[in-house]
């Protein structure tokens, strides 16, 4: 019977001995998988903190400061920075220019990457590199572009491309930046953020085109309707409801953030003809150094663009099913 207990507990402990071994493994397996992902998401926490979200506290700590020549606060104001803001009639003003400048870029955007997009989504051949072609113009730099625009295609000599074709056909040069009266240089502005944006989005309408059963325009057809107009108006566009309050919104908020082609284009005094709130707040943080009231603006800016981004989204139905 000795012997009998005997063996009984050496397997006893011997199957503890192989379960702790087991644990051990499954640790060192669990310490490794963590470390390693530490190792790659580690830097990257790490610099967010770091370069986004310490900064977006400082400078909501700066707004309610006064701080001027340095980013150190050197007095509590409270509200004093954002009441200013607010009255001040160059934000406004640049509010206003922003208010224009959307109103030509967001409907002009939406109108001709929507275009685009039916165009090449109803190309049997090549599909792929008319995508690549009209979508390359993302990946250049907005400032390259803004100082093409302006050195090149529309400079106000005669060796500008615009004026040159104006030449061509006896037509009179045109200083397209400096005329206050007609405002030629929203021509230049939405032109080059209208090269530079619209492959993005033509992308974006794209995919909401190939999600559009097949089967809805074979028994549209079936049912009599036609081709074009009636297949786009009752079934193509109510079906992308999605993709294009997707489009609006990012077009929204990029033309809030507008700044390389006004700040690169509208230069050397033609600022005050169109400028808009970043490049104020870029004149009033850096240029003036009045960091105080620079943060209050941008923070004024980011509230507009959350509240009209939740309006919009809100009342357009944005994320509904279709």
């Amino acid at each position: 019977m000795k012997s009998l207990d005997t063996a009984a507990s050496a397997e006893i402990l011997a199957s503890r001995a192989d379960k702790q071994k087991s644990v051990q493994r499954v640790r060192q397996r669990s310490f490794k998988a963590t470390l390693i992902f530490w190792s790659f998401v580690g830097p990257l926490i790490l610099g967010l903190i770091v370069f986004f979200y310490i900064p977006i506290l400082w400078s909501i700590v700066l707004s309610f400061s006064t701080a001027r020549a340095t980013i150190t606060p050197t007095a509590f104001v409270g509200l004093q920075n954002y009441i200013e803001m607010l009255n001040d009639p160059q934000f406004t003003k640049a509010l206003v220019t922003f208010t224009v400048f959307a109103l030509f870029i967001v409907p002009t955007t939406f109108a001709c990457s929507l275009g685009i997009a039916l165009l090449v989504n109803s190309v049997k051949f090549a599909q792929g590199f008319f995508r690549s072609v009209f979508f390359l113009p993302t990946a250049c730099s907005y400032v390259l572009a803004s100082i093409v625009w302006k050195m090149s295609i529309f400079n106000g000599s005669s060796y500008g491309l615009a004026n040159a074709l104006r030449h061509a056909l006896g037509l009179d040069l045109i200083v397209w930046i400096s005329t206050p009266n007609p405002p030629w240089y929203w021509l230049v502005l939405v032109t080059v953020r209208l090269w530079l944006q619209i492959g993005i989005y033509m992308i974006i309408f794209i995919a909401g085109l190939q999600e559009v059963p097949r089967e809805l325009y074979e028994a549209a057809l079936v049912d009599g309707a036609k081709r074009g107009w009636q297949t786009f108006r009752h079934i193509t566009f109510p079906l992308l409801r999605n993709a294009s309050l997707a489009v609006l919104l990012l077009n929204v908020i990029a033309a809030f953030q507008a700044f390389d082609e006004f700040f690169n284009i509208m230069s050397h005094g033609n600022a005050i003809l169109a400028r808009p709130p970043l490049v104020y707040l870029y004149d009033i943080a850096l240029n003036n150094q009045d960091y105080g009231h620079g943060s209050a603006g941008a923070l004024i800016l980011t509230i507009i663009i959350v509240i009209f981004t939740l309006l919009q989204g809100r009342f357009l139905g944005f994320g509904r099913a279709n």
